[in-house]
């Protein structure tokens, strides 16, 4: 029984011991994923493959860069760790590591650390020019330059937070509404799990949404580094 609200995002919760099998639950896609690519096809390989191949091509366009040949399936990848992990965490008992700053950030940090390592040590006269908006009135410049920089250093963590809050967000209605049942009557029962049962439709469109959003927003910051 939950002990308090928060208590079903506690990483240590049903662990043995000092060992804490809850973040294994970010590790079944590497046992899902890759077999079927081994297998016969089947409706979910189709149905995977032309997701995967969907996405590539909204990479593609983004980055626009023949030099970046084989970047998107990095970008790819990440879009199906965050995709699968926080279909996951919909299922009951389930572990979601999409809901903590610890997973989210060890996503988004290294690869904006990468990037703009890349872009200072290769080409610093564009990361500069980056700083300074097009059209900018003189006076102004010392000012946008500070904001730009700012904007620029809070990315990872805008983007971790961005989808940390809204996985914690749907779960902790999921759960408010789940803790009043036991208080319900039979009619009231019945509207409340219609309720759950239209709000965990909605945390799928979530999921999915939430995963492109990421991907998207880190592919475009890796094409603002040339």
């Amino acid at each position: 029984m939950a002990t308090n609200l928060f208590s079903s995002f506690e990483p240590t919760t049903f662990s043995s011991s000092s060992l804490s099998l809850n973040w294994a639950s970010s590790l079944i896609m590497f046992l899902i994923i890759p077999p079927m690519f081994w297998l016969t096809p089947s409706r979910w390989n189709y149905l995977w493959v032309s997701l995967i191949s969907a996405i590539h091509k909204e990479f593609k366009i983004l980055i626009k860069e023949p030099k970046w040949k084989g970047s998107t399936l990095m970008f790819t990848s990440l879009f199906s760790i965050i995709l699968v992990n926080n279909f996951l965490g919909l299922f009951p008992y389930v572990f979601t590591s999409t809901s903590h700053m610890s997973f989210t950030l060890a996503l988004s940090l290294p690869l904006w650390l990468s990037f703009m390592l890349f872009g200072w040590i290769n080409n610093m006269i564009h990361m500069f020019a980056h700083l300074v908006p097009q059209g900018a009135p003189s006076p102004l410049l010392p000012f946008l330059v500070i904001i730009e920089t700012v904007s620029n250093v809070i990315r990872p963590g805008t983007l971790a937070i961005r989808l940390t809050a809204n996985m914690i967000a749907g779960h902790l209605l999921l759960t408010l509404l789940g803790n009043s049942g036991a208080s319900c009557n039979l009619y009231t029962l019945n509207i409340l799990i219609l309720v759950q049962t239209l709000l965990l439709i909605l945390e799928s469109a979530v999921a999915i949404i939430q995963a492109y959003v990421f991907s998207i927003l880190t592919t475009i910051y890796s094409s603002e580094v040339e």
